[in-house]
């Protein structure tokens, strides 16, 4: 019997033969078999010619939903909703209204949990959802939660406008608990309240006992809850970001205000006592201006000064705050009650080399007399200054100072001095009083002095690091940042200080007799930075206790205006002792062309950075772009070493995977403990936001980097390595432990590996059986690449390992930690291309090659060394 044919012609469109259908849609039926094909453009053209035809899209779409919400080719779907929004919008005339479309919403709503997080938007639109009964909203969201799915609920919230009718703590918790900050920062979006809310609510966790397991504990069903990374100090980065975001009134959080101002207190203490350097009245200062009346602080102060300076300075501390003895630490009240005023002036801890002049001796003398160190604070004197600075052939150096910020709060550092030196001269500009005379006009009469004096080839502007400097400069005054000016002749002292050869990599130079000097009040730190380079070029260090200084106190001491004018005048001796005798530091030709005259064709500045954004590529001359100036030089990947401050833990983890030897802090750790690591271990610190300008001051100049915190980990990765110019090789990859930073591994066989599990109770059977069973841990190749992982530097212990008998006690290393057997896969086993496994000689962990290797290659191919392919 022959074979009936169709009546039906093959090309015959989908919507002609409707009537005709099967029980599977035949606009769906058409739209699948474009879809396997992959041809988008005429998925997209049969998309809008079946809308149009259809007499109800919306509810054809719903049927769709309905049969297929559990649809693995969720691809298409959001293809189709995607194409019918956009149809929707571009004139559509299939809107509906009334019951019929409150019908489609009521069938939507039991939906929407299934559906993709992406698809919500387009549905909220395509079915006007904004406009649906509001109770059955409320509802809705409240049944999400109930599941678990809060980032649904929160996401349809957003789109529907109804935080205003929810509870804040019920919605925000599990959010903060998942870490999804930006669906959090979205959710409060413009409302002034619920912005207040956060902050409370993040103060909330601040209180001294809170416990974040506890809370954790009534959201037991959410899946990637992070209670162990919660901690004060991520609460506290979080409620500082929403405070500079939302600009909020810090007084709303007064537990995260007290735990940094305990910080700060920390740090301070751990820089006159322990350091020792800071002199008394600057430390007396500075924390006479965090306490204040804060009888908390206060109680914590003195607790603190009984830890690191004993009960005399203590007692004289809880007398200066009147605190009750029988509420102080043991000890505290008798030593109080026995102090007289004899007593207390020899219980101070100011002794005689705690001053500017116990180091004279042996630090940089200022040979300029007293008298010609002015000290600029009217605008008269100013223009008298500028006829002498604005000469033909005048060499300028140039420095500037601001009270140090030792906290996030308190916004972005103010110049409070200007330091210009001239040879014989040295002119101090007081920024404080300057530009409060006359408003905009002294902003305009400073910025025309300052463009005038930036733009001059015929001037040579000296500096050591001048990029910081200038952005705080515009960043005080803001008529200087939005003129626009040419920056031409200057030089940065900075980057010859990296050219002068046979420098010691620690920064560092052997004891000398100033330093043996300076024992008197304790053991100088090795020098950094400006002091280094004088050291170096002049044969002593500068003076650097008034370094942290309140400089917007009035009047300033002597040994400020001292330190101030010394700072700007060691430029202009260094700069001629290097163009005199050039061949003792060994300076190249270049370097001194360089120094001679500063390149007088620099560029146009297009756009100054704006004063409460941060500073852009774009928008910084490339002479002063960084803080930390790019390297010329290769460095290897092994010889690179970091500190990375704890908000980057995910960046120290990235380059850990590309070799480099990476410290990283943890959640508990001081943001100073950063520049305690660097200073020890001659490291770079990786940091960001406002640590970065406290830490930077405690490292040598270049020594610091600020990394983008809105990028992400790899962008921030890529960033570090093209800055320090890092070369990364192929053998780099994974060359150190991702979990403890070791670079030793043990070498364990694969029929080894077997018997150690099989010792630690991981049973895996018999090996031969088990190899012939895939396990889920496959290897997949990389893209583009046939590679091998590196070789690591295996330890010599290996070898004691491997010829251990089944019978013998499971793996331990010499240094008494087992082997972390436990977390290897069965299926690895039974991989025919692998032959042995990398351990960790330090922690246990253990590695095998698999996909991530080829992974982290792809992700970092434009930085690789990689084989050229044949």
């Amino acid at each position: 019997m022959g074979r009936r044919r169709s009546s039906i012609p093959l090309k015959t469109p989908w919507w002609k033969i409707a009537h005709l259908s099967a029980p599977m849609d035949p606009l769906l039926q058409c739209l699948q078999a474009l879809w396997a094909r992959r041809d988008v453009e005429k998925l997209q053209e049969e998309m809008r010619r079946g809308f149009a035809s259809l007499h109800d899209p919306l509810a054809w779409l719903m049927g769709v939903l309905e049969s297929h919400g559990d649809w693995k080719e969720q691809g298409l779907l959001s293809h189709i909703v995607r194409e019918l929004q956009r149809w929707i919008r571009n004139g559509a005339n299939s809107q509906l209204s009334g019951l019929k479309l409150k019908k489609l919403q009521a069938r939507l709503f039991p939906l929407l949990p299934r559906c993709n997080a992406s698809l919500l938007e387009p549905l909220t639109s395509i079915y006007r959802l904004h406009a649906a009964d509001r109770p059955h909203l409320l509802g809705f969201v409240s049944y999400l939660c109930c599941q678990g799915k809060f980032k649904e609920a929160a996401t349809l919230s957003i789109k529907l406008k109804l935080q205003p009718d929810l509870e804040f703590e019920k919605m925000c918790v599990p959010l903060l608990l998942q870490n999804r900050m930006e669906l959090v920062t979205a959710y409060v979006g413009d409302s002034p309240e619920l912005q207040r809310s956060l902050l409370q609510l993040l103060d909330s966790w601040s209180v001294p006992g809170f416990q974040v397991k506890d809370l954790a504990r009534q959201y037991q069903p959410l899946p990637g809850t992070w209670p162990e990374k919660i901690n004060c100090r991520t609460m506290h980065k979080m409620a500082f970001r929403f405070l500079d975001k939302y600009n909020l009134d810090p007084a709303l959080c007064p537990n995260i205000l007290n735990q940094r101002y305990l910080g700060t207190l920390k740090y301070l203490l751990h820089k006159r006592f322990v350091e020792k350097t800071m002199t008394q009245e600057n430390w007396a200062d500075h924390v006479q201006g965090i306490v204040q009346d804060n009888r908390w602080l206060q109680e914590q102060l003195v607790e603190l000064l009984v830890r690191y300076a004993g009960l005399g300075v203590a007692a004289l501390w809880a007398q200066r705050y009147s605190l009750p003895g029988d509420s102080s630490p043991i000890g505290l009240a008798g030593k109080m009650e026995e102090l007289t005023i004899l007593e207390r002036e020899d219980a101070s801890e100011q002794t005689p080399s705690d001053s500017w002049d116990s180091q004279k001796e042996c630090c940089y003398q200022l040979p300029v007399p007293r008298e010609d160190i002015l000290f600029l604070s009217t605008w008269e004197e100013v223009m008298a200054c500028k006829e002498r600075v604005l000469q033909p052939g005048q060499v300028v150096g140039i420095d500037m100072e601001w009270r140090p910020s030792f906290s996030a709060i308190g916004g972005k550092p103010q110049v409070s001095i200007v330091q210009l030196a001239t040879w014989g001269h040295v002119f101090l500009l007081d920024m404080l009083q300057l530009l409060q005379q006359g408003g905009q006009e002294a902003q305009a009469t400073f910025s025309s002095f300052f463009q005038a004096l930036l733009a001059d080839p015929a001037i040579v502007k000296l500096g050591y690091g001048m990029s910081g400097d200038l952005r705080n400069l515009m960043a005080t005054c803001g008529a200087f940042r939005d003129a626009n000016p040419q920056l031409c002749g200057l030089l940065d002292l900075q980057l010859v200080h990296q050219k002068l050869p046979n420098r010691s990599k620690k920064s560092c130079q052997p004891p000398g007799p100033w330093q043996a000097k300076g024992k008197a009040w304790g053991t100088r730190l090795p020098e950094k930075g400006l002091s280094l380079l004088v050291q170096e070029v002049l044969g002593r260090p500068l003076n650097k206790t008034e370094r942290l200084s309140n400089w917007e106190r009035r009047p300033l001491r002597e040994t400020q205006i001292l330190y101030a004018a010394s700072d700007a005048y060691c430029l202009l001796e260094v700069h001629a002792k290097l163009l005199k005798d050039p061949a003792v530091f060994g300076l190249s030709s270049d370097m001194m062309t360089m120094m001679r005259k500063a390149d007088p064709k620099a560029k146009t500045r297009k756009q100054l950075r704006e004063q409460e954004a941060p500073p852009s590529r774009k928008e910084i001359p490339a002479s002063i772009l960084e803080d930390a100036p790019s390297s010329s030089a290769t460095v290897l990947a092994q010889d690179f070493r970091v500190v990375c401050d704890n908000m980057l833990q995910g960046l120290g983890r990235y380059l850990r995977c590309l070799g480099l030897d990476v410290q990283i802090l943890g959640n508990d750790d001081e943001h100073w403990r950063a520049a305690e690591i660097a200073r020890k271990e001659n490291r770079v610190i990786l940091t960001s936001g406002l640590p970065f300008q406290s830490l930077r001051s405690q490292v040598g100049e270049g020594q610091c980097f600020s990394v983008n915190c809105s990028e992400k980990a790899r962008e921030q990765a890529l960033q570090v390595l093209r800055h320090f110019n890092v070369r990364v090789a192929l053998a780099d990859v994974f060359s150190r432990c991702q979990v403890c930073n070791c670079s030793r591994y043990l070498k364990v066989s694969k029929e080894r590996m077997a018997q150690l599990m099989k010792q630690s109770g991981c049973w895996v059977g018999d090996v031969g059986s088990c190899w012939g069973d895939p396990g889920p841990a496959t290897t997949t190749e990389p893209q583009s690449f046939s590679l091998t992982p590196p070789q690591p530097t295996y330890s010599p212990s290996w070898q004691q390992l491997e010829a251990a008998g089944p019978g013998d006690e499971p793996a331990m290393l010499p240094n008494g930690v087992r082997l972390k057997v436990e977390a290897v896969p069965m299926g690895v086993l039974s991989k025919e291309d692998l032959d042995c496994f990398c351990c960790c000689s330090q922690c246990g962990k253990v590695f095998w090659e698999g996909s991530h290797f080829g992974h982290v290659v792809s992700q970092f191919k434009e930085v690789l060394d990689l084989p050229e392919e044949s």
